[in-house]
């Protein structure tokens, strides 16, 4: 028989041949998802601590290499007037 689609190969079962899940099986699944779930948000959590510190580190260094430069202009200027 086809699919409901008339895909060929696609078997169609009545509702009334369903297999019934036990219960036990619902709640396993329900504990692995809120496990998998739990992990995921720890991850996401540490993922906004490193984005965060990663920000804080690029803007740091946007700081040095300014005030580098600053010194650097500064220097140079410095030796233009002594020569």
């Amino acid at each position: 028989m086809s699919g409901p689609n008339g895909e060929p190969g696609v078997t169609v079962r009545p509702e009334e041949e369903e297999e019934e899940v036990p219960e036990e099986e619902y709640a396993a699944l329900n504990l692995m998802l809120d496990q998998i779930n739990s992990c995921l948000d720890n991850l996401e959590e540490k993922n906004d601590v490193l984005n965060a510190k990663l920000h804080e580190l690029l803007e740091s260094n946007r700081q040095v290499r300014m005030e580098f430069r600053q010194q650097q202009t500064a220097s140079t200027d410095s030796q233009d007037r002594d020569a």
